[in-house]
């Protein structure tokens, strides 16, 4: 019972992380379309948002028990964590215009260090030697995977740049959603969180949208981003988590990274070379080995 139980965890998170997974080349086939960021990500952000408000709203009425409410001071300090949420579409949809997508998500997987170095200052916890080797490993597979030893590479900076700057909103949307509000149910809190996250991206497509909002982006990609990118990720992970516990569950989450990588090599036709699949391959087991000793602990 508890191995079926285990196996189910493993395949809710693998759809949850493989969906994640195929965001970036979704969103560069829509750029290839004329499409900008903030069409991109203001497309699946309000109609993510109206998804997670509809399927609250369902679970209210179906729902017997009473939930445990929620407070207003509980209600702002979700929103405004969950900024980092759109902080983290905003800066990796930008980053994915300037490098491949096959580049962008190794950007964005520098979480793994970062991370580490969040619960560092935070907790004011020495990091183990465990964690300092898998911090070592991901920035060699870092430097492997985004093929910076060639000497025929031409990295735009700005991808780079806005790569950086995603995975640290990442970091910090996955540190927020662990710490606050965590006896709320789950549904709840994306909603909550996604609101903090619309408003940034509606502030963003303010300040940058020069030409007039393309509103056929909505039924065109709008929908997929937003199943594939808000509504159907966070349900399967909450779900999943539980089963697998968060050592289990971070390895299989790891399959965003593989996933992202052959979506660009298959329908962007992106060039990845042998370096950069072992540069790949060591980010993943940089995540095993930083989670595997938990595992067993539980």
């Amino acid at each position: 019972m508890i191995k079926n139980k285990t196996l189910k965890g493993v395949v809710l998170v693998a759809l949850g992380a493989s969906s994640y997974g195929m965001l970036a080349t979704f969103v560069k086939i829509a750029y290839q379309q004329g499409y900008t960021t903030a069409e991109v990500s203001g497309s699946q952000f309000s109609l993510g948002l109206l998804g997670v408000f509809f399927l609250t709203l369902l679970r209210k009425i179906k729902k017997d028990t009473n939930e445990i409410k929620i407070s207003r001071k509980q209600i702002s300090q979700l929103i405004l964590a969950g900024t980092s949420m759109g902080f983290t579409s905003v800066f990796y949809y930008l980053s994915v215009r300037y490098v491949p997508v096959s580049i962008g998500i190794v950007l964005l997987m520098q979480t793994v260090w970062m991370g580490v170095l969040t619960e560092m200052l935070l907790d004011r916890k020495k990091p183990s030697l465990q964690k300092i080797i898998s911090v070592v490993i991901t920035l060699i597979g870092t430097v492997l995977a985004t093929n910076l030893l060639s000497s025929k590479l031409t990295l735009d900076w700005r991808g780079f740049f806005w790569g950086i700057l995603a995975a640290a909103a990442f970091t910090t949307t996955m540190f927020s959603a662990n710490r606050i509000a965590t006896e709320i149910s789950s549904l709840k809190r994306s909603l909550f969180m996604l609101i903090g996250g619309t408003v940034i991206v509606v502030i963003f497509a303010l300040i940058t949208q020069n030409t007039p909002f393309n509103f056929s982006i909505f039924a065109k990609w709008g929908i997929i981003l937003a199943l594939f990118g808000t509504i159907i990720p966070p349900l399967l992970l909450t779900s999943g988590f539980p089963l697998t516990g968060i050592g289990l569950g971070s390895i299989v989450s790891a399959l965003e990274l593989p996933v992202s990588v052959a979506m660009a090599y298959f329908l962007l036709s992106e060039k990845v070379n042998a370096l950069q699949w072992f540069g790949i391959f060591l980010i993943i087991m940089a995540i095993v080995l930083m989670n595997i000793r938990l595992k067993k602990s539980q």
